[in-house]
């Protein structure tokens, strides 16, 4: 089968690390490039930690390029608190020399965009497509598919009471897509924290990834030892919240989640800045311009991410079931 042509664009950032080791060792898509983007960390930071994962994978023929410095209106408020100082947990990897790119993240979207069959999974706040609209609106109506990791349906926000960060950090850009999307009658899949916050990479599900593949394990604990202490801290979580790779294993599996079609503005100034508003029940009379996901399947989730980061067949995973049962119940995850 033909592999899905894909950029990622994200704002690394730990779990944005963890998604890019998931696309970038699944068999099911080609990573065109990876576009940067002011968020978790400012975008030189994220440009370096995108080279120190692409090296640990051996992966460093991936083009990476620089976007956005800042949002299109409000002041930049980095997310360091949550994914430490370096961006990667404090993990103060050596930075990787060279592979600097002279085009744009926007140049680079525009000229690919126009010359292949290419979907987007944007992991990040969306300010690079901000500028991609303003500039070529031709080739952000190219889009195959456009999955973002962002906003909140029903679930409580991560940076405010309503709003999850990646919308929160730059609405304004998050509303200019959102609208563009209406108006070329297409829409943004997206990947809420509804559904991201069932995604929980707990002790013991770590210490099975070290089991398996004792390098990759090192790696990923190295990365999310941070994020671990500060879930425990701000959510009394034994484990952390990995947001990002979800966004990439619905990419790869659409149903392995469910949703609906809505209508979905994004609020940009006051208290409820960021907020993602779905007119679930049409009340607006507006075309639909997102598929909101509601629902996911956690152990397709594992089962996918821990089979592609270690390059095993899902079959070996022979302790998975039991260990996602033992974490959360027993649920919906036996197929």
């Amino acid at each position: 089968m033909e592999k899905q042509k894909v950029i990622i664009d994200c704002d690394p950032g730990i779990d944005d690390s963890l998604a890019l080791m998931l696309a970038l060792q699944s068999d099911a898509i080609e990573v065109l490039g990876i576009t940067i983007v002011c968020g978790n960390a400012p975008v030189k930071m994220g440009f370096e930690n995108a080279k120190k994962v692409l090296r640990h994978l051996g992966r460093l023929d991936v083009p990476v390029y620089l976007g956005a410095q800042q949002p299109l209106v409000k002041t930049y408020v980095d997310a360091l608190d949550t994914h430490g100082s370096d961006g990667l947990g404090e993990s103060f990897l050596e930075e990787v020399a060279g592979h600097e790119t002279k085009e744009s993240a926007v140049a680079f979207l525009s000229r690919t965009l126009h010359e292949q069959d290419c979907s987007i999974i944007a992991l990040g706040p969306l300010t690079n497509f901000a500028h991609l609209i303003q500039q070529d609106p031709q080739a952000f109506a190219a889009i195959k598919r456009f999955v973002s990791m962002g906003g909140s349906y029903r679930s409580h926000g991560n940076c405010s009471p309503v709003a999850e960060y990646n919308y929160w950090e730059d609405p304004d850009a998050a509303d200019m897509v959102f609208s563009q999307m209406e108006k070329i009658g297409k829409h943004i899949e997206m990947v809420g924290l509804d559904v991201t916050r069932k995604i929980v990479l707990t002790p013991d599900l770590l210490s099975y990834i070290e089991r398996l593949d004792a390098k990759q394990g090192a790696f990923i604990r190295q990365i999310t030892k941070f994020y671990f202490d500060f879930h425990w801290k701000q959510e009394h979580l034994i484990g952390c919240v990995i947001n990002d790779p979800l966004a990439v294993s619905y990419f790869l599996d659409p149903a392995s989640c469910t949703g609906f079609f809505s209508h979905v503005e994004i609020v940009t100034e006051g208290i409820a800045r960021g907020q993602s508003i779905v007119d679930a029940y049409d009340f607006y009379h507006r075309p639909h311009n997102a598929y909101v996901l509601t629902e996911c399947d956690v152990y397709a989730f594992f089962k996918r991410f821990l089979s592609s980061i270690l390059s095993i067949e899902a079959d070996q995973l022979d302790l998975l079931k039991k260990m996602i049962r033992s974490e959360r119940g027993i649920e919906t995850y036996e197929k």
